[in-house]
């Protein structure tokens, strides 16, 4: 027969209090962070605002876009507002300007202190702004976004995406990426002569969001080039997005204004925004003679 002396007894009850003690102690935590994080999830969930996120080029401050959005803003009554941010090298996070109350649709400028050329220097920019990135996410909450990028920006979004934007899909959507200007393959008109840069896209291309709807737009000068970037670099995009996304579609301007620095304020490249990025229906303002858009491509993937 077994005997539990009241010794036993004792020290068996004030295990079993520590034990109830210690698990309530640990609940109250989980309970709070559990309920906190469910709050903060039903606010992302619904959340309005889906803005435009704009990455400019190599030697381009966070002031490169703000003509373009003059002109966007003069096509409809419902302005978007501009948030200009500056990274530095030190993880330091300046903001200028402000969205407004109500405006579902901003456009946030993403610009580097950093804003050399070089694939080394694209590889510190995505870094750059993965930090702008998730303090954007946290501060506004929105669960949606478009993106867009010009030149280097475009090389910025792709690297981003690539190497990123998986901590982030579950509970934040890219919806659509336009590139303009954008070397795939740095200063090489042949995929036949891969940069290590192009080489890395390529391998890791399977990382790309397959809901994404992906426009590359390319500027032609000349039949060969944009004046700066060769037009065969440009459309090595398409090795990148084809069948890894939703849609992929080549574009090309030409006539005035078709050059590489130009590109942002082309009125053309103006109306490709409106109609293919942005949200809300924008009236095409503007019947250009001399000024041509082609749709040199456009591969649709199940």
């Amino acid at each position: 027969m077994l005997i539990i002396n009241d010794k036993e007894r004792r020290r068996s009850m004030r295990l079993l209090i520590f034990v109830v003690v210690l698990l309530i102690v640990l609940a109250f935590p989980a309970y709070f962070w559990m309920k906190d994080n469910n709050h903060y999830l039903a606010q992302r969930s619904k959340a309005q605002m889906s803005p435009v996120i704009m990455i400019p080029g190599s030697s381009a401050t966070k002031n490169r876009f703000d003509e373009m959005v003059t002109l966007l803003n003069k096509d409809t009554s419902h302005k978007h507002s501009l948030l200009k941010l500056e990274v530095y090298n030190s993880g330091k996070i300046t903001y200028t300007g402000k969205i407004s109350s109500g405006d579902n649709e901003p456009i946030i400028v993403v610009g580097f202190q950093n804003n050399h050329d070089g694939y080394d220097n694209i590889k510190k920019q995505a870094k750059m702004f993965d930090e702008a990135f998730n303090e954007l996410i946290d501060q506004y909450k929105f669960n949606n976004f478009k993106a867009f990028g010009h030149s280097n920006g475009g090389l910025i979004w792709t690297l981003w995406l690539e190497k990123y934007y998986s901590d982030y899909s579950d509970y934040v959507k890219i919806k659509r990426l336009m590139t303009v200007g954008s070397p795939f393959n740095l200063n090489e008109s042949s995929t036949s002569n891969p940069t290590q840069m192009y080489t890395y896209f390529l391998k890791h291309r399977d990382q790309l969001p397959s809901s994404l709807d992906v426009y590359s737009v390319s500027g032609a000068d000349t039949y060969t080039e944009d004046g700066i970037v060769k037009l065969g670099s440009v459309r090595a995009g398409r090795y990148i997005y084809q069948k890894q996304v939703k849609h992929y579609t080549e574009m090309t301007v030409t006539g005035s204004k078709a050059q590489h620095s130009s590109l942002p304020q082309n009125r053309q490249i103006i109306n490709l925004i409106e109609e293919y990025l942005l949200d809300s229906d924008q009236p095409n303002a503007v019947n250009s003679k001399n000024k041509r858009v082609s749709h040199s491509s456009s591969v649709s993937n199940p």
